[in-house]
């Protein structure tokens, strides 16, 4: 084979045609979703820090890229770049949006270019759905859940939760926006959640729930009253600053990766800020998956997921194939050109 019938194809695939992939597929993608992590854990990734974009005129804005490469029987390689614009919201937009690109492992060449807020709205809520399984497996299933938080990660969430089993006799929600709360609230009645009650305070929610949920877009603690938490709900930090170091200190704390998860000014990263140590850290989710740790019961769990990379590549090289499979990969004839060393024709 010459070398420029060895070059891949590319391809182009819509947000439309992401969700024609992943929609109704919850069971399928948090098992998918554990395997990479199952790779991560083994050592078969390679995962470096997210690399953080700011803007000093715009400092609630930041655009974040997530290279990595994912190693198994389909490994792939490849990078997300997702913005996080939270003034989009007021304007109507959805405040994140980003792209994700594949790279063939043999020659480096891109395979694709795809739409990833979909994708990463997928690999979060399927890694959520996982962990609450894992860890509560010894606590026994929370039968009250709560949202602090109510945006598109939120509904993500409580898609992948009702689509893997779990139920819940009463949702509790809380945001700053009582429109947006409002508009959760008919979501969930929309999806065939019984009952909701929106609450006034963050605090008042943790007190009502089992199983908490923050998808939030805050910079940093809002949470101080480690007494919110004294029935030792199961929490999903999945926003990751919202918790004042008092509370992870007073915390069982459960991590997708530990050095990812301690820098950018996360709540375990303040914790770890304030005692000089990592002491409070229990483990990590495959440390859970494999027995290494088992979470005690009795005091408040809560889970910290920075977000790998590699979950979302596992997640684009699942909806590449499937198109491919499918005869519906849209390719760009002629996207690769200059092919030839010396330019001959």
């Amino acid at each position: 084979m010459n070398e420029i019938d060895s070059v891949p194809e590319f391809a182009v695939v819509s947000g439309a045609q992401v969700h024609q992939v992943l929609a109704g597929q919850e069971k399928s993608l948090v098992e998918l979703v554990e395997s990479a992590y199952r790779l991560h854990g083994a050592g078969h990734t390679v995962n470096p820090p997210s690399y953080f974009l700011r803007f000093p005129d715009r400092p609630s804005s930041r655009i974040i890229a997530l290279p990595a490469s994912l190693g198994g029987e389909r490994g792939v390689d490849g990078i997300k770049w997702i913005s996080s614009f939270p003034e989009n919201v007021a304007a109507g937009l959805p405040r994140a949006s980003a792209v994700l690109v594949l790279n063939d492992q043999a020659t480096g060449y891109p395979l694709a270019c795809m739409e990833s807020s979909i994708i990463s709205a997928t690999r979060t809520a399927a890694s959520a759905a996982l962990a609450a399984d894992w860890l509560s497996r010894d606590r026994g299933r929370p039968r009250r859940i709560g949202f602090v938080g109510t945006g598109l990660i939120a509904r993500y969430v409580h898609t992948f939760l009702a689509g893997t089993g779990w139920e819940f006799e009463d949702a509790g929600v809380f945001d700053l926006s009582t429109a947006h709360a409002a508009g959760f609230r008919d979501y969930l009645s929309a999806s065939g959640q019984s009952g909701s009650t929106t609450y006034e305070t963050a605090e008042d929610l943790i007190r009502a729930s089992d199983l908490v949920v923050f998808a939030t877009v805050a910079g940093e603690p809002h949470v101080h009253d480690v007494s919110a938490f004294d029935h030792a709900p199961l929490v999903l930090h999945v926003s990751l600053r919202d918790l004042a170091p008092e509370v992870i200190l007073a915390s069982v704390n459960v991590v997708d990766d530990v050095e990812h998860c301690l820098k950018a000014n996360t709540s375990v990263h303040l914790a770890e800020q304030a005692t000089g140590g990592r002491e409070f850290l229990s483990g990590t989710l495959h440390d859970v998956m494999t027995g290494a740790f088992t979470p005690p019961a009795g005091r408040p769990l809560v889970f910290s997921p920075f977000g790998l990379g590699v979950l979302d590549l596992a997640v684009g090289r699942h909806v590449l194939d499937q198109l491919r499979a499918a005869g519906e990969l849209h390719t760009v004839a002629d996207f690769f050109f200059e092919l030839d060393r010396y330019g001959k024709r």
